[in-house]
Formats: C-alpha cells, structure tokens, sequence
C-alpha cells in the first residue's frame, strides 16, 4: 500500500473538502505543494497545452504518463491523473492503470465521452460514450489495481453533451456499481446550479468532485457545505504563468534589457531552492569527506 493513494483516499472521503491544483510539471506541482494544497491534479489540458498541443488526445498515453510521473515524484502529496477517456479500450484501460500505479500515481481519473476526446470547453464532439462501455472500463480498471487504495474516479460529462441531469444520475449509479472509488460532475455553465443539483438529487455513498473552472465565484467552502469532496482548480496555474510570462518577455523585448523586470520575477536563490540545490550540495560536501577518509584506508 502507498502512503500517497492511502493518503487521497482518505481526504476524498473526509470530513473536509480535498482542494487540488492543477499541474503539468514538476516545478508547478512544487509549487501547488508549498501553497498549501492537499493533492495535485494533473491536468491534461495543462500538459497539452505545456506542449503547445490541443487538449484532444493528440499525447499519447506514454506522454502523459511521463509527464504525470514527473509530478508524482516532485512532491510529498497524492496526485490525481487526468487519463482523458482511458486512451482506448478496456485493454488499454488496463494497462494504464497499472502503468500509472507503478510510476508513483495516487489515482486516476477517466472521463466517460468517446475517444479521442476533446475539451470539455472547446466547441466540438462531446458525444458520450455508451453507458455500460464505460462503467466496463470502471471496471477493468478497478482489476487492474495492485494497491487497494489506488483511486479510479469516474467523470460524468453529461452536463457538457447537454443531456442533462437525469442521465448524469443514471450513469453515476451504473458507475458506482461498477467499482468507482469517487465521481467528478463537470459543468461548463457560469453558476454552480448544474453541480449543486446533481449533488442533492445524488444518493449514492461515492465523494464527488468538481472543477470550478466557468464559476470561480464559488469558494471550497461553499462546496464543502453542498457536500462535494473534492474541487479541481485544473489550470489556472498554467493560465498565470503564460500571462506573467507574456508581460515580462514583452518588457524586456521593448526595453532591451532585463533591467525593469528584475525586482519582480523570481531570484536565481528562489529558483535553486526549488531545484533542491542545497542538498545536492551537502551530498557532494559527504562525497568529499569519504572519499579523503577511504584514501587515507588505501
């Protein structure tokens, strides 16, 4: 049993909302870390567009697993994976799971629309995928699993293809049979009316997470008291550093220099520290000292 997949567990099913930031990289998820959130999400939009790729199963599954294991190992919190559709059948589902478990993943999560999926923002195909096709994959994946507290969330997108709230209920108990540890409800209207009403009509016994990425007006809190276990900030992260770095690259081009912007990026000092250079030090400092005892042995 890991210590992270026990560790997302528990806060998924906690007294307390579980809040994940959004990652697609070692140093962002660090970063997430040391402002105090409690898991890392990492997001397929980000790693995309990290890429400069469209969030539209364009990575493959090696890809995004590369990446998602680079986060994973970066930080002493549990990582969520986004894993789109599954990357392809029960087959492939399979074989993520296990491949994504063994690279230091707490858990993942699967969307049920059909593959290659596009964003949940972008206008285009949000068809779904067959009912009982999905919760198979829910299913397959479950199996899949070595460590029991591995966590597979089940992610209904029925509020994103517009068939609305009785389907989103009929696939989240279908998907709860099937073996799903958690469930993500997704919403692309501007007020949380849609996710509010899928939780209170819910009756399940699963935590249910959402992404707030279209009602950032609601806070954690709010959704703790509607009952939700978990929240996604997915890729605000990834939006703040393309607009800081949009400013400053744009100063320094005017400016020809970097003089104007030195007083407001990070230090050279706060980067090494991030980068764990002082322990690299200390370790090369032991080095030196055993090597001149062992030579003194010889």
């Amino acid at each position: 049993m890991s210590a992270k997949t026990h560790a997302l567990r528990n806060a998924l099913t906690g007294s307390t909302i579980t809040r994940f930031m959004g990652a697609h990289s070692a140093l962002s998820a660090k970063l997430a870390e040391e402002a105090g959130f409690e898991a890392v999400w990492a997001s397929g939009l980000e790693i995309s567009a990290a890429r400069a790729l469209p969030d539209a199963n364009i990575l493959s599954m090696a890809e995004c697993l590369e990446a998602a294991a680079e986060i994973a190992a970066a930080v002493g919190i549990p990582v969520l994976a986004d894993c789109d559709s599954g990357f392809g059948g029960v087959g492939n589902v399979a074989h993520m799971v296990r491949s994504y478990e063994s690279r230091g993943l707490a858990g993942v999560c699967i969307e049920d629309k059909q593959f290659p999926k596009m964003n949940s923002f972008v206008a285009g195909n949000q068809d779904l995928a067959p009912i009982g096709d999905f919760a198979a994959k829910i299913t397959a994946a479950k199996e899949a699993r070595t460590d029991e507290n591995f966590v597979v969330v089940a992610r209904i997108e029925a509020f994103i293809s517009g068939v609305g709230l009785d389907e989103a209920l009929r696939r989240a108990t279908v998907y709860e049979a099937a073996g799903a540890d958690a469930l993500l409800i997704h919403s692309k209207i501007g007020s949380p009316e849609e996710v509010y009403s899928f939780r209170e009509a819910y009756r399940g016994e699963l935590p249910v997470i959402v992404v707030p990425t279209t009602y950032p007006q609601v806070t954690a809190e709010e959704l703790a008291e509607h009952g939700f276990g978990g929240v996604i900030y997915a890729n605000q992260g990834l939006r703040a550093s393309i607009t800081a770095m949009r400013t400053v690259l744009s100063q320094i081009g005017g400016d020809g220099s970097t003089y104007g912007v030195e007083g407001s990026i990070a230090s050279l000092k706060d980067i090494f520290a991030l980068q764990n250079v002082d322990d690299l030090l200390a370790r090369q400092q032991r080095h030196d000292e055993l090597t001149a005892t062992y030579d003194a042995l010889a």
